[in-house]
């Protein structure tokens, strides 16, 4: 019983307690018959919208020959499913020809050990030699000159170990981050090769295609648009005046009309309000048409299949209380 109803109501009643008093039964007739027609004229619904889907085009993100598309627009596809697949054959070259450029770095790789030993040998043999006459000339059996010699040998021999060393370590370095380019690369042709397969991003109804096998795609190009059909959305207008009983998260009843007076209630949820008011659009009715301003909400259902895309709606918003705890009317 709305507001309208309320007030009649109130007013019938002193009127039926006034029978005793002499209150003809006309004039509570009439009353009667004002009641049953503000009740019947009285909406189950406080506005009315289309429903709608979360839709996603899904585009192709390497460029090349379609190979496969094997989608139709009704088809209903799960979540990661494969669905189309674009020419592999350049990508898949590349990747062999970056692992041939890995093995080729990694044959350059010198071996340290082996290729500074016989230096390290020659240094061990002047360090023994400096030594032995380091004691000699200790011992007065040879010339200070043999000593200087045998040490400079040392100096220099150590210098040239030090060299290699140091060149072999640039090498090395400069191999390891080439061969480190070449992992990058390699592991980017492999995310442009699971990019050729198309995979279905959500679980949903296909509503268009795009492109048929055969056909070159360009990375970028549409192949098919779907939409997640188990959350639909009631798209309906309110005005400012309904907008403070509304708020997010609220519960509300929501009807699909499938015409000639055929209804079917789902139970909904208030899942977005505009934060901005707009003028009615033209295609779209509110409880109150002669609002200029009005607020766009979401309303959430669970869809059995049988709201579809487009389908008009309607939605009653149960009031949202007070906080004094009061209903509003």
């Amino acid at each position: 019983m709305n507001m309208k109803t309320n007030r009649v109501y109130n007013y019938l009643l002193p009127s039926l307690a006034g029978r005793e008093q002499g209150v003809g039964l006309p004039c509570v007739g009439l009353l009667l018959m004002l009641l049953v027609a503000c009740g019947q004229n009285e909406k189950e619904y406080d506005a009315t919208g289309i429903f709608e889907a979360t839709e996603t085009v899904v585009s192709a993100e390497q460029s090349g020959l379609l190979l496969r598309l094997d989608v139709n627009e009704g088809d209903e596809l799960e979540a990661g499913r494969e669905v189309g697949l674009t020419d592999t054959t350049q990508t898949w070259l590349r990747i062999k020809q970056a692992g041939a450029t890995k093995g080729v770095y990694r044959s350059q790789k010198p071996d340290m050990e082996k290729q500074i030993a016989a230096t390290r040998q020659q240094l061990a043999k002047a360090r023994q030699e400096q030594q032995r006459y380091k004691e000699l000339v200790a011992d007065g059996a040879a010339p200070r000159k043999m000593l200087d010699d045998a040490s400079s040998q040392v100096l220099v021999l150590q210098k040239q170990l030090d060299a290699q060393v140091s060149t072999l370590r640039t090498q090395l370095s400069t191999l390891d981050a080439q061969l480190s380019a070449a992992d990058v690369q390699v592991s980017q042709l492999t995310d442009q090769l699971q990019k050729c397969h198309v995979r279905a991003p959500l679980k949903g109804v296909v509503l268009e295609k795009y492109a048929e096998q055969g056909e070159f795609v360009a990375a970028g190009k549409p192949l098919f648009k779907m939409a997640d059909t188990e959350q639909m959305y009631l798209r309906a207008y309110i005005t400012s005046a309904q907008l403070q009983h509304v708020k997010v998260g609220q519960k509300a009843k929501v009807f699909a009309d499938y015409g000639d007076g055929q209804k079917k209630e789902y139970e909904g949820t208030v899942s977005w309000i505009s934060s901005r008011s707009e003028f009615t659009p033209k295609t779209i009715l509110t409880d109150d048409e002669r609002a200029d301003l009005v607020y766009a909400v979401k309303i959430r259902i669970k869809n059995d299949g049988y709201v579809k895309i487009g389908m008009y709606g309607e939605v009653g918003l149960t009031p949202n209380p007070s906080p004094s705890g009061e209903g509003s009317e």
